[in-house]
């Protein structure tokens, strides 16, 4: 009895393995295949760039002291807008971090009026007051090195931030220096002072930079950027006045200048070196397999 019920057993396994493998396999085949495994990563080992900037510049008014006359007072200071073009060359770390170190003229006019009160000695009273009208030139080479954060690229568009320090060469030249003398007490009537011109003079200063604007891909290796750019030049100094007709103590005075700033909007041209950065793409999800019977 007991073998029959084994027996039977037996049968009704080998019934369903021969009715269910046919019917797994059509189960197996309706299945869409694995997807593909993902690519490997582009591993980016940098790229080196060349770039080129023009710009144009509205520069605040500096701080003016004459430096042996210190009751000087300075008014109605005025600085040109200008113009400056530089060069660089740089290096992309990744796609969101690069620095590249930068190169640049630039160039202005400045003019300032300025007075300074003297008296006769008795009791401190002012018995007249020097005008003078001074104009110049103020050229600067400055070099910077910068760096920046790319902040994600949407339709070819970059927006980017950053910053720079470097040195700054500030070259004041063709400053002349004319004016008036008006005597209070006890005559009233101008008198010509004596005109005068201050030797050039370079001085160097830290100078630092703040960064922000937009990057188009024109092509993955050639960017076209549009950005404003905050340039503080630090300080600046004229040689000695020399007076034309007479010796003077004024004549020993230099004007120095300090915060020398510029807001600037800039074009620039990038050109990468090399192969152009091109991120992996996600592989394609497979089209499902359809069975048709």
């Amino acid at each position: 009895m007991a073998r029959s019920k084994l027996h039977a057993v037996v049968r009704v396994a080998t019934l369903v393995a021969s009715v269910g493998a046919p019917c797994l396999a059509v189960a197996a085949d309706l299945l869409p295949p694995p997807p593909p495994p993902m690519p490997e990563p582009v591993d980016f080992a940098g790229g080196w760039y060349l770039r080129g900037d023009v710009g144009a510049s509205i520069y605040t008014s500096p701080k003016y002291r004459a430096a042996d006359l210190p009751n000087t007072v300075f008014f109605n200071e005025s600085q040109s807008g200008g113009f400056f073009a530089g060069v660089g060359v740089g290096y992309q770390f990744n796609n969101f971090l690069r620095g590249d170190v930068t190169g640049e003229f630039r160039s202005t006019d400045l003019r300032l009026t300025s007075y300074n009160d003297f008296g006769c000695g008795c009791n401190n009273e002012v018995t007249g007051r020097n005008f003078n009208l001074t104009n110049g030139h103020y050229n600067a080479g400055v070099v910077l090195a910068n760096g920046y954060f790319d902040l994600g690229t949407w339709y070819g568009i970059t927006p980017f931030v950053g910053g720079g320090v470097g040195v700054a060469f500030n070259y004041l030249e063709g400053f002349t220096d004319s004016g008036i003398t008006n005597f209070r007490t006890p005559y009233t009537y101008n008198q010509p002072t004596s005109p005068g011109y201050f030797k050039a003079k370079m001085t160097d200063s830290f100078a630092w930079a703040l960064h922000a604007g937009l990057a188009y891909d024109v092509t993955p290796n050639f960017k076209v950027e549009l950005a404003y750019r905050y340039l503080n030049m630090g300080h600046a100094s004229t040689g000695s006045l020399t007076c034309l007709d007479v010796a003077s103590y004024a004549c020993t005075t230099v004007v120095k200048a300090k915060e020398l700033e510029a807001h600037d909007i800039k074009i620039g041209l990038r050109y990468l070196l090399g192969a152009a950065i091109v991120p992996a793409l996600p592989p394609l999800m497979p089209e499902p397999l359809v069975r048709k019977y």
